[in-house]
């Protein structure tokens, strides 16, 4: 029985190099690089904006139970007067750096985001890319197809946790008023932001879209956004510094800041790590908070690095 059993392993094994030696070769396509996709994203996107408008004359003058939703639409024909999107969106370079996708090739592209305020919003501040966000949202591809939506619940993101050009770009809207309310058991908002984004891959996906979402590999996004409301000044991490001031570098981007002591082996950027040195005593606990709220930063040992960003200090 033994025998027979290892004869039929020998003989799989044999029908499988056979059937690897007769099918077709396994071919690996490398990643597209970030620079030439970037150029090509653009290229879409800017496509796009030319030969599209959305229904901005209702956002200018709103007809009775307009309900201030953006729609897209085509010039040509009967809309061919009709003003491109490319003529009223606003534009903000990000650096992207290859390694942000898993690639070692030490490329950093500029990447254009667009991004279009169909209505500000009555909010007196905008938000960062640290505060926590209440939205409406839409997200397709440039045909039109619609990936994700969330057009009529209330949905809370933390803006750091959503794609690079989501968050950046919703942080170009205001706020509204609310929530109220509305005397049927929902609750509501007024004069809340409202807009788009028009964000490359490399602000999004790149070639990693989630299993499942119909996102092709190399995509270009759209995001119709409503910004409801934020949270201003917010600790994610609950170490006593808001996670907007954890952006050490300024770039916009809070999860390249990690000042652990050993950052090859700590994966938590500062603004989801309540220990930022990581020297063992939480950062809370080397800052000091009056009772405004406002934060100072020890520096005991006199040496330039804040307590809590210190693991040398005494």
């Amino acid at each position: 029985m033994k025998n027979f059993l290892m004869l039929l392993l020998f003989i799989a094994i044999l029908w499988s190099c056979k059937k690897d030696d007769d099918g077709e070769d396994l071919i690996v396509v490398p990643p597209q690089s970030l620079a030439e996709t970037a150029a090509e994203d653009d290229a879409k996107i800017k496509e796009f904006l030319q030969t599209h408008f959305y229904n901005y004359e209702e956002f200018d003058s709103p007809p009775a139970g307009f309900d201030f939703m953006i729609e897209f639409d085509t010039i040509a024909g009967d809309n061919s007067d009709k003003t491109p999107l490319i003529e009223q969106v606003g534009t903000e370079t990000i650096a992207v750096k290859s390694s942000e996708f898993g690639s070692d090739d030490d490329e950093v592209v500029e990447q254009t985001l667009y991004y279009l305020i169909a209505r500000e919003g009555v909010g007196e501040v905008n938000p960062t890319i640290g505060d926590y966000a209440v939205l409406h949202f839409e997200g397709s591809l440039l045909d039109g197809s619609v990936f994700d939506a969330s057009t009529n619940v209330e949905t809370r993101f933390y803006l750091s946790a959503t794609l690079r050009g989501f968050g950046n770009g919703a942080e170009h809207l205001k706020p509204g008023v609310g929530p109220f309310e509305n005397g049927d058991g929902t609750i509501g908002f007024d004069d809340y932001g409202v807009g788009a984004i028009f964000m490359p891959s490399g602000l999004a996906y790149f070639s990693s879209p989630p299993s499942g979402s119909g996102i092709p590999s190399y995509s270009p996004l759209v995001f119709k956004i409503d910004l409801l409301a934020f949270e201003p000044d917010t600790d994610f991490d609950g170490d006593g510094i808001p996670s907007n001031m954890e952006d050490l570098d300024g770039d916009g981007n809070l999860n390249n800041d990690n000042t652990d002591q050993d950052t090859e082996l700590v994966f938590f950027s500062n603004h989801t790590d309540a220990d930022d040195d990581g020297d063992g005593t939480p950062t809370i606990d080397e800052i000091e908070i009056d009772d405004l709220g406002n934060i100072t930063f020890p520096d005991t040992d006199n040496d330039g690095t804040p307590d809590y960003l210190d693991v040398d200090n005494p």
